[in-house]
């Protein structure tokens, strides 16, 4: 059952928040979510899509840069 709380915050985030992951690439994050790194430090966003890196290799970590083109990850875990 929602709650008076919920529907405050629901009209505080306004769109709702969805995480695309892109097959061999990024995970895109469409809306207002709130990033944190490790130490709980909320991270700068200029856009309302981000990329995110799975690959590992960014230069500008924890966002994409393209690396993963040149290394080709995959879904499937490597063994």
């Amino acid at each position: 059952m929602e709650t008076p709380r919920d529907r405050d915050r629901a009209e505080l985030l306004g769109p709702d928040v969805t995480i695309t992951v892109c097959p061999d690439g990024p995970l895109l994050v469409r809306g207002p979510a709130e990033l944190i790194d490790g130490a709980g430090v909320p991270l700068p966003r200029h856009r309302n899509t981000v990329a995110l890196c799975r690959c590992g290799r960014s230069g500008i970590a924890p966002y994409c840069d393209g690396t993963h083109k040149k290394r080709r990850i995959t879904g499937a875990a490597e063994t």
